[in-house]
């Protein structure tokens, strides 16, 4: 199946009886514009980069993240609708233009979602965002650390695998954490452009240095089309940036459907309901993200 179809597909929530309505899902990325699809539904926004008031993403990433969770299609009639069309969305710029960002940014973005979290009903974290520094590929970096306290406190944490496979050992931190829910990319073997680079086979593939299995389950992250940093326009991005607002979105109708789960609950029910492609586990993990699987009273 046509792969921006099958996300079309799976975007299409009010079928399935959920749409995310009153679960918010902060995203920390390079912000976020008032694009016609999220009209409405951003219920806050934090500038931990330069510190404006007003919501702005002068690179397009974040944006394009967050109508891949919540894009509800107002400007293509519906064609590009987002994971969960009604959520809510925290946005949280921690990243530059260029999408690049330090650390500490990327930590006073979660003290800030951890703070504000029973304000905005947030339940979920998505984090498209990866360092493959050796000075933070260890679970006691401060990255790491940073996310494990968030997922202690409740949060459903859902982190990038990053993109610097396929060699074993290359998932980026923080997604390798033993915590959080990491999230590879299912159609890596699309030759795809990822940063500007030509990359084919591309998901960190696992384990990592504490001998983790990773990532945790997969989503198609090539030739995606969301939202752009324009307000009635899309654009096509690759990478398993990509994949994991599929997860975070299909994670937010989970949460509507049954608001008592917890953060463990959310991560088992996922491994439950993914579906085996046959691969190793440090390149699909569980398996394939299935929604209609997920949200299913039974299997």
């Amino acid at each position: 199946m046509d792969r921006i179809k099958k996300q079309i597909n799976w975007g299409d929530s009010f079928r399935l009886g959920v749409t995310g309505k009153g679960v918010g899902v902060a995203v920390l990325d390079t912000g976020v514009c008032l694009h016609a699809d999220l009209d409405g539904r951003v219920a806050a926004f934090c500038d931990v980069v330069r510190g404006r008031s007003e919501p702005y993403d002068d690179n397009s990433h974040g944006t394009h993240v967050c109508g891949i969770i919540g894009g509800n299609g107002a400007a293509s009639d519906g064609r590009f609708q987002g994971m969960a069309p009604e959520c809510r969305l925290i946005c949280v710029k921690v990243l530059d233009k260029k999408g690049n960002g330090y650390a500490s940014d990327v930590l006073a973005g979660l003290k800030w979602v951890r703070e504000h979290r029973e304000e905005y009903g947030i339940r979920i974290v998505n984090i498209s965002v990866g360092s493959f520094s050796r000075k933070v590929m260890h679970e006691d970096s401060v990255l790491v650390r940073g996310v494990d306290a968030a997922w202690d406190e409740g949060l459903v944490m859902v982190i990038a695998a990053g993109n610097q496979g396929p060699r074993a050992m290359s998932i980026t931190t923080p997604g390798i954490s033993r915590k959080v829910i990491t999230v590879g990319s299912s159609d890596d073997d699309q030759a795809v452009t990822v940063m500007g680079n030509r990359m084919v086979d591309y998901s960190g593939r696992g384990p990592t240095a504490a001998c983790i299995l990773k990532p945790d389950i997969v989503a198609p992250g090539s030739r995606i089309v969301s939202c752009s940093n324009q307000p009635q326009k899309y654009q096509i991005k690759s990478g398993t940036s990509m994949s994991t607002p599929l997860v975070s979105g299909a994670i937010a109708l989970l949460l509507e459907k049954y608001p008592q789960m917890t953060n463990k609950e959310v991560k088992l029910h996922l491994r439950e309901r993914a579906v085996d492609l046959g691969l190793p586990h440090n390149q699909q993990g569980w398996g394939l993200l299935d929604v209609k699987r997920l949200l299913a009273d039974s299997i």
